[in-house]
């Protein structure tokens, strides 16, 4: 890249809001902050463009991620998936049961690539997904030969930048497949283009997607929305920076040409306007006044129509008013069913599609066939204060939902002897048995009475020295 180009680059890096540049020199990869003035210590070509431009009277585009309501929506959405770890279940004859851990299983819930821990994965995915509206991972694979064929075998997982990925419907049969579906990424250092098939790459989108294919991002759809809410904190940030210091009129007697306004003009803002002058006295010649023109924020509105602007940002991503600390119609109770509501309304969707994906691109044929998949752990989002989770593991216990054993390891404790079996109370029976004391009682009620067997008469033992009944004296 020669120095125009990059040159070039800079600059519209600069323009579009870009805080980080990647400049490769000496066949090493350096990471600039170019947001601060550079991160090597001195001043950066950015710094130096951002300083002509705004004595032009031009101001950068801002980031949609520097507006506060847009950047809580990504955060909540992001974090929650991330909180809710990945269980790895076989279905059996018996029922559900977690199964055991394998290499690729490990990928999911132990480490997906040497460089990222499981949360900060699916943390990244989820936040590319909705302010990109696509996230992509690379599933890399090793195929393992065999005597008879060969398996591929899943080494780790790589998360592609969404910018430098590219959908591509290969009509003509190009890459060996017609009608087939690729993705072509590009690497943004070296420019090298690499293709890869639908099987080889996981594609998260968002629901608004008009072809089923890719997503379309909310920042997009509320352009204008978007827009208008930074906006209104560019008016604020002005406003500090004069000091909140109101907007005023000089009166004056005689005529001034357009350069002499303009002097006067400045004269005035150098003293009366700014951070540094608020306090100050503000001279002011001999024959002008100065009117200030009292406009209030209240009067126009402005906190009512940001708050409004916040709640429509909001919605569209499907975050309740009190994830955005508006509490203004929420109590204790309130915030309790919005968070039900969130995971209902919001999270359900976005869990049912990274599983479905997670469970066709990351499981074998043989492996769904066997009952293996993979599933998010939603119970995380429920965790409630220690007397109430009390009380849910004793209902479960004696209810015979839940063993012993099971109830004290989701409180982190250990196994205890005789902990392995179901509980149930004595007076519960089985349903196929109710009712069965009535009908024996019915029974008995409705057979005819028989009559009593002669019973033969016992003979006493007479006592010591007496007679029989009979008469007959015993015989000793």
């Amino acid at each position: 890249m020669n120095p125009f180009q990059r040159m070039a680059t800079r600059a519209a890096s600069w323009w579009r809001g870009d805080g980080m540049e990647i400049v490769k020199a000496e066949g090493n990869v350096e990471v600039v902050d170019t947001a601060g003035g550079g991160g090597r210590g001195w001043l950066s070509l950015t710094s130096l463009f951002e300083s002509l431009f705004e004595s032009l009277g031009l101001r950068r585009k801002r980031k949609v991620t520097s507006e506060v309501t847009y950047f809580t929506c990504l955060k909540m959405l992001s974090e929650t998936l991330a909180k809710m770890p990945i269980k790895y279940y076989r279905k059996t004859d018996k029922g559900i049961m977690e199964a055991e851990e394998t290499e690729t299983s490990g990928l999911l819930t132990r480490r997906p690539n040497p460089f990222m821990t499981p949360t900060i994965f699916w943390n990244t995915v989820e936040l590319n997904r909705n302010h990109y509206g696509n996230a992509y991972v690379y599933v890399r694979k090793k195929m393992v030969r065999k005597k008879y064929g060969g398996e591929f075998k899943v080494l780790d997982l790589w998360i592609m930048r969404p910018d430098c990925v590219q959908i591509v419907v290969d009509d003509a049969g190009l890459f060996a497949g017609k009608g087939r579906l690729w993705y072509v990424y590009t690497d943004s250092m070296t420019g090298m283009q690499y293709v890869f098939g639908t099987d080889d790459v996981m594609h998260f989108k968002t629901s608004f997607s008009f072809d089923g294919i890719t997503g379309v991002p909310v920042q997009k759809i509320l352009k204008e929305t978007v827009d208008g809410a930074s906006a209104s904190q560019d008016y604020l940030n002005r406003m500090y920076e004069n000091g909140l210091t109101a907007k005023a009129a000089l009166e004056y007697t005689g005529e001034l040409d357009a350069g002499r306004q303009k002097q006067l003009r400045a004269a005035f803002e150098e003293f009366g306007s700014g951070v540094k002058n608020v306090g100050r006295i503000l001279p002011v010649p001999l024959g002008m006044k100065v009117v200030p023109l009292d406009i209030k924020l209240t009067d126009s509105q402005f906190f009512e129509l940001k708050k409004y602007t916040a709640l429509q940002i909001a919605a569209a991503f499907g975050v309740k008013p009190n994830q955005i600390n508006d509490y203004s119609k929420s109590s204790y109770a309130n915030s309790e069913m919005q968070q039900l509501s969130f995971y209902v309304d919001t999270e359900l969707f976005v869990i049912k599609q990274y599983e479905e994906e997670i469970n066709y691109k990351m499981l074998t044929e043989k492996e769904r066939e066997e009952g293996f998949y993979y599933k998010f752990n939603e119970k995380v989002l429920f965790r409630t204060d220690s007397k109430t989770q009390m009380e849910y593991l004793v209902d479960a216990v004696g209810g015979s939902i839940m063993m012993a054993n099971e109830a004290r390891r989701k409180l982190d404790l250990p196994d205890a002897e005789g902990g392995d079996m179901l509980q149930a109370n004595g007076n519960i029976i089985p349903l196929t048995m109710a009712g069965a004391a009535y009908r024996k009682n019915t029974d008995k009620e409705l057979e005819p009475e028989e009559e009593p067997e002669e019973k033969e008469l016992e003979e006493e033992e007479p006592e010591e020295g007496g007679e029989q009944e009979n008469g007959e004296e015993e015989t000793i």
